[in-house]
């Protein structure tokens, strides 16, 4: 396979120099299209110049097909003796190859078979390619190359290539959609001095200028809510966020997430809001609210059930686990109901991370419809505003659907002396041997003091919401280049 391929690479390249000895340019500066091939294909009966990728070529004597695609769509071109000069059909069979990209002139029709195709009265070669596709009956399958080289299997793979364009409709959906609704798009720093916003483990980096030890940021959550201090009514931002723990086919330690925080909402408006949009944003994106995960249909159309966290926890439990203290002692106590064992609960060295493990196992993964879960334990986020009626419960919500998490929201603690405590006990837990602890930011806390609005905030993963909409065995398929090792 190596052999042939050298050999190819050397024939195209011995292509290029007769091409320059022939006072041919094979790399254009440009080519003046009167339209996409998608446009094209909507004007049969009329004349047009389009450009494109060569992925086919049948040549038969004095006649043959090739096809062109971009992006978004591919065209069948026609090239015959008829059309083209004996000199210019010759240069076409003999200095143009599948790969190459081309610019085609002539006027659209209708074959025999209804096939939309351009009869080529003028090709030019825009850009020669020194190696090969991959076999068209085959495709790209290897998942390795699929990843180190993108730009293959978009060329190849109408899945990807819809994936890729779906995900780009969503960004651009949500984008408009938050503008619409009176949110203000900002940028907060990716280097940060204080790691906040989330339950996440770091990257750490070193500024050279400042001689300062910083972050990346694992969430924008701390630097919006002070642009909601500051008077913004409604704010989010879309970007990356990095979060430095173990790669599975679920996370991305450098993935895309948009959060919004809208001043003098509660987590049941943002409920509302959420809900309203998911549907307008699959019926524009996708067509329908409708999708296949893991062999079963999943529908977001109407109510969506509530399902009140605390309560089925302690269903599950057996007992009222919000008082619990001691995270020997609760482990002691699941064990003996038989719920695990304790070799699995060896790594939850906190109580938040011993609820959160029962939950995802117990709850989480019994959960196919799409699912409002409340009123979460306290101990779990240190930066959701406590319940009025009970404050060791804090007004948050999840959307669960396929056992996935999709989205979490809550009405937001704006106590800055609540919010100092809080802070504080993450330093016990990351004392008792939790890498997944926040910071106490004095910069946020001085914000805090200086008061802010009740706010509702939400954050709303885009690559998991993609793979799941796409039921994709890997979250790096929904990303155009995933890093590799």
């Amino acid at each position: 396979m190596e052999q042939n391929l050298s050999n190819e690479v050397d024939i195209r390249r011995e292509k290029i120099s007769k091409l320059l000895e022939m006072g041919e340019i094979p790399y254009k500066a440009k080519f003046e299209r009167t339209c996409t091939i998608k446009e094209a294909r909507e004007k049969v009966g009329q004349r047009v110049k389009i450009a494109g990728r060569i992925i086919f070529k049948r040549v038969m004597g004095k006649f043959g097909f090739i096809q062109i695609r971009d992006i978004d769509a591919k065209i069948q071109v026609s090239v015959g003796r008829n059309e083209l000069s004996e000199e210019d059909y010759d240069f076409y069979k003999k200095m143009i190859d599948i790969a190459d990209f081309v610019g085609v002139e002539g006027e659209v029709y209708l074959t025999q078979t209804g096939e939309v195709t351009v009869k080529c009265e003028k090709i030019t070669l825009l850009s020669k390619t020194l190696r090969p596709l991959p076999e068209k009956f085959h495709g790209l399958t290897d998942t390795e190359t699929k990843y180190r080289q993108r730009y293959l299997d978009l060329i190849m793979n109408e899945e990807t290539r819809k994936v890729m364009l779906t995900r780009s409709k969503i960004v651009s959906f949500l984008r408009r959609y938050l503008e619409d609704n009176g949110f203000i798009e900002v940028e907060t720093p990716v280097l940060q001095t204080s790691v906040s916003g989330a339950s996440a483990k770091p990257f750490y980096t070193h500024h050279n200028a400042l001689d300062l030890e910083c972050n990346l940021r694992i969430a924008t959550e701390t630097w919006l809510k002070q642009c909601i201090g500051a008077g913004f009514d409604r704010v989010f931002e879309l970007g990356k966020d990095f979060r430095n723990e173990g790669m599975d086919t679920t996370h991305l330690q450098e993935f895309t997430q948009v959060e919004w925080y809208a001043s003098y909402w509660d987590f049941e408006d943002n409920i509302k809001f959420f809900t309203n949009m998911i549907t307008k944003l699959l019926n524009e994106c996708i067509g329908t609210t409708k999708i296949c995960y893991q062999g079963q249909e999943i529908d977001f159309a109407g109510q969506w059930p509530r399902v009140n966290y605390v309560e089925k926890m302690q269903e599950i439990l057996g007992f009222d686990f919000l008082d619990e203290t001691d995270v020997d002692s609760f482990k002691k106590k699941v064990v003996e109901r038989g719920l695990f064992g304790y070799a699995e609960l060896e790594e939850c060295k906190t109580i938040r991370t011993l609820i959160d493990y029962i939950y995802k196992r117990k709850i989480r993964a019994e959960i196919v419809n799409p699912t409002i879960l409340y009123n979460y334990p306290a101990v779990l986020i240190p930066l959701a505003r406590r319940n009025d009626k009970d404050n060791r419960i804090i007004d948050v919500f999840q959307i669960v659907a396929g056992g996935a998490e999709l989205v979490k929201a809550y009405s937001e603690l704006v106590d800055p002396t609540l919010q100092r405590k809080n802070l504080e006990q993450q330093l016990v837990e990351k004392a008792q041997g939790d890498d997944e602890t926040m910071d106490v930011d004095e910069d946020f806390l001085l914000a805090m003091e200086h008061g802010m609005p009740p706010i509702s905030g939400l954050g709303f993963g885009i690559d998991r919401f993609v793979m799941f909409l796409f039921d994709l065995p890997n979250i790096r398929d929904t990303i155009l280049f995933p890093m590799m090792k």
